[in-house]
């Protein structure tokens, strides 16, 4: 893909997700399909609103059913997927809709609380709506009475699952199709402190005594869904929380919100100022041990060590879920804390699911001056 983007003085290429070449794959197939001709590039419309047009490796038709790859792109982004046969198989079925499973190398769930049920591929909601959404609209433009059944495959993906997380979360047998923005846009760790550090010293000339911080996407989106607030208000500091912390102290802030999801925040509690998943992955036995401490019986406490969702571990809690949140809340604010020395600290931590899990008693009030500010 030959558009890029240049952040820390470093000209970046951007990539395509696993989500968007499967979109990409799926809509070339259903193309061929229905209309007999084989595209060798293909259009896709991203949840960012980018059209991407990605090159078509290969297409072919045999005995009613389409077959097209697509190689997920070089991008400047590492990541274990570069370069991957995305390959989409399409064939017309009687009833409208359309289908969506996942074959050889696409990881199937085999434990609750990730994106998708137990039993299905591990095709997230991103790209199963891209692939919906795309192939919807060609089947309005053919004119096509009947639904169309999609399977993605990957033909390396069960090797190169073997070097993510994926068999750790009870996916199996292959990699996921992922992507909430059907982009990737690469950064060296260097290039996105410094970006980091650019944004949050524009905030303090500009008079900011207050900052509000958030992890990502689900951050922000939270303080414009959950707080009300524009979410433009809110900084971005990737996993790197701890370093964000450090940079609002040596630029003189006097206080400092940090807005995340609790599948982040829940690592902050356990004193890892860098929340990357490569770092380790101590959430269940953080969310257990506050649990624990709350008065969790050992029984559920052991559970809770089985989860791999944060969201599937506070079920557990029952109606403890409020003080272990609370603990885990306030350790999260005093790790924090000794790293942003001398600011006036916030922590609000957040679900899809539940929305606000715990948060500091002055985060009114931080709201209060940023919004102000």
């Amino acid at each position: 893909m030959d558009k890029f983007i240049t952040k820390g003085g470093q000209k970046l290429r951007l990539g395509c997700t696993t989500g968007s070449c499967a979109a990409a794959a799926a809509k070339a197939a259903a193309c061929a399909l229905l209309t007999g001709e084989c595209p060798d590039r293909v259009e896709v419309l991203t949840p960012k609103g980018l059209t991407l047009a990605l090159p078509v490796a290969e297409v072919r038709i045999e005995a009613g059913t389409a077959f097209c790859t697509v190689i997920k792109d070089d991008s400047d982004d590492p990541d274990v997927t570069k370069g991957a046969a995305i390959t989409a198989e399409v064939s017309l079925t009687e009833a409208p809709g359309i289908s969506i499973d996942g074959g050889k190398g696409v990881g199937r769930v085999t434990r609750p609380g990730l994106d998708q049920p137990v039993g299905a591929a591990a095709i997230n909601s991103t790209p199963r709506r891209m692939i919906r959404e795309n192939l919807e609209k060609l089947c309005e433009q053919e004119g096509c009475r009947g639904g169309l059944s999609v399977m993605i495959s990957v033909p390396e993906g069960e090797t190169l699952a073997r070097r993510t997380f994926n068999p750790r979360l009870g996916i199996e047998g292959g990699i996921s199709i992922l992507g909430t923005a059907g982009i990737v846009e690469p950064m060296s760790e260097q290039a996105l402190l410094d970006t980091i550090r650019v944004e949050l010293r524009q905030r303090r000339v500009s008079g900011a005594d207050f900052v509000l911080l958030a992890p990502g996407n689900y951050g922000s989106d939270f303080v414009r869904d959950g707080l009300g607030i524009d979410p433009e208000l809110a900084v971005q500091c990737s996993n790197f929380i701890g370093e964000a912390a450090g940079m609002c102290r040596d630029l003189g802030f006097r206080g400092l919100l940090l807005v995340g999801h609790v599948g982040k925040l829940v690592k902050l509690a356990g004193g890892m100022p860098n929340t990357h998943s490569r770092y380790g992955d101590c959430r269940m036995e953080i969310l257990a041990a506050h649990a624990a401490a709350a008065g969790l019986a050992p029984e559920k406490t052991g559970q809770i060590l089985q989860c791999v969702a944060c969201d599937e571990a506070l079920r557990l809690c029952g109606e403890l879920r409020t003080e272990t949140m609370a603990r885990v809340t306030e350790r999260a604010a005093e790790h924090l804390s000794r790293w942003a020395e001398g600011l006036e600290i916030g922590v609000t931590i957040f679900s899809k699911v539940s929305g606000v899990l715990g948060q500091t008693a002055n985060v009114p009030y931080l709201l209060e001056k940023m919004i102000k500010t």
